[in-house]
């Protein structure tokens, strides 16, 4: 008689930040949770090849290259291509162990039993688990939760050969700074790249076919970056697909544009979204089926259409956000626990570390005029700040779109260095619901970027005066 499969009352799919944080709610509710990765480190594309390395990329490149010296008005250094590469390098290395060691401490600690292998549904409550030597392992669950993250979408007529042509993962992997770079697409993976290699002094141009780079952002904010990317050196091709990506046999890519331009470069990123990992999970068996652009849909709980079986992260489409991932596996254990949950939160940030960063929460100036006919709009440069001009960061925007009164934040745009801490002062006033006066009212660090805020409101306050007048 064949013994029955473990029983786990959670199972978790996924080591990622949206598997991490479902199984350790679970954990703490002491409930029996296994958490299963293909990897055997934890952490998912997150830790490994996706948010943690291009944001620690993107903090060495800005003091190898000289950035932040640069803006201060101090002395350039020079630093040759092999040690960039090198630092770059052994301070990706340190940092992702360092985390990778964190992460696991924190499973442990909690008692989360993990296996590392591949899964696969037999039916909605049994999942067969096959090791790295291929053995097979059935195990049950009560509840299941499908983080299984995404990975980079290739289209058919580009010939990804992570040695030529890259993709974001095997970019990571660069044993040399290319001279130069063309990126394909014009999201937030390609927007980051496509800044961080320029400040490392690669020649880099961005194509994509949209008029802009980063479309859900307002409007002013990318155009403003786009004119420090350009200021930098790199060049932003915009209403422009490619028709052919080849490798010439020698040192170059070549990328023909639609417009019948041909673009040269050492390299080439395709960066043109990412599609859910699910291939090989045999949905199916569980009742499951991806949606037309391959992601899991789920309802306001991150519950699927089988009632016990859950999904967050990547895997769920966008916004795809590190944040916004921890938040949805979170929130998916506490409703299969039972515990009574608010509406999801609207006021969750996104950060784009690009160079220099951007940051949004809320409405755009754009979508709030659509919504209510008007808005009040107050602007802070980082020129009219004292500690702008202390770092060098002249460039800098903060952008407050409030309602037709002026009286309440809708939304935040921010750019300029600093834009992802920042922001979190517009969403505190947007989940507390201040009047924009209280900005005003209260008194702030001198000398501080956060002061923006003051004097955006203030730009508020005179429209708002003018407008009383004039009604």
């Amino acid at each position: 008689m064949n013994a029955l499969p473990p029983r786990y009352d959670f199972l978790v799919l996924g080591a990622g930040p949206a598997g991490q944080k479902a199984a350790i709610q679970a954990a703490r509710a002491n409930r029996r949770v296994l958490l299963v990765d293909r990897e055997a480190r934890a952490g998912g594309e997150c830790v490994h090849r996706g948010t943690i390395p291009s944001k620690t990329l993107r903090e060495s490149a800005l003091y190898l290259a000289g950035v932040k010296q640069r803006h201060a008005g101090l002395v350039e250094h020079d630093v040759g291509p092999q040690t960039k590469v090198e630092s770059l390098m052994k301070r990706l290395h340190h940092v992702l162990t360092a985390h990778e060691t964190y992460i696991g401490k924190q499973l442990d600690r909690v008692g989360i039993e993990r296996k590392r292998g591949r899964a696969r549904f037999v039916d909605p409550h049994t999942v067969e688990i096959t090791n790295v030597q291929g053995k097979k392992e059935l195990v049950q669950a009560d509840f299941i939760v499908v983080a299984t993250g995404s990975r980079p979408r290739t289209p058919p007529d580009v010939p990804v050969d992570h040695e030529h042509i890259l993709d974001s993962d095997s970019i990571l992997s660069l044993i040399y700074l290319p001279s130069s770079l063309v990126v394909l697409g014009a999201g937030v993976i390609a927007s980051e790249f496509a800044t961080i290699f320029q400040a490392l002094g690669v020649k880099v141009a961005m194509v994509d076919r949209g008029a802009r780079p980063l479309a859900f952002l307002d409007q002013e904010i990318t155009d403003c970056f786009v004119k420090q990317f350009e200021a930098m050196g790199g060049r932003f091709v915009a209403g422009q697909k490619h028709t052919k990506v080849e490798h010439d046999g020698l040192s170059a890519v070549n990328v023909t544009l639609a417009s019948g331009e041909v673009l040269h470069a050492e390299k080439v990123l395709v960066a043109l979204g990412r599609t859910a990992c699910v291939a090989g999970l045999d949905l199916a068996n569980a009742g499951l089926a991806p949606t037309d652009r391959g992601f899991l849909a789920v309802d306001e709980h991150c519950r699927t259409s089988v009632a016990h079986i859950y999904a967050a992260g990547d895997v769920i489409g966008p916004p795809a956000l590190a944040a916004s991932s921890m938040e949805q596996g979170r929130r998916a254990v506490r409703h299969a626990l039972g515990v009574h949950l608010g509406p999801s939160a609207n006021t969750i940030p996104a950060g784009i570390y690009t160079i220099p960063e951007m940051s949004s929460i809320g409405l755009t100036e754009a979508e709030a005029i659509q919504k209510n006919g008007s808005a009040v709009i107050g602007r802070a440069s980082f020129d009219e700040l004292a500690r702008g001009q202390i770092n060098g960061e002249t460039e800098g925007l903060v952008k407050l779109i409030c309602d037709p009164e002026g009286e309440y934040l809708l939304g935040a745009q921010i750019l300029g260095e600093g834009a992802t801490e920042l922001i979190h002062l517009a969403q505190m006033a947007m989940v507390g619901k201040m009047p924009v006066a209280t900005f005003i009212e209260n008194v702030f660090n001198f000398p501080t970027l956060a002061e923006a805020y003051r004097v955006a409101a203030l730009d508020v306050m005179e429209q708002r005066l003018r407008l009383r007048k004039a009604g």
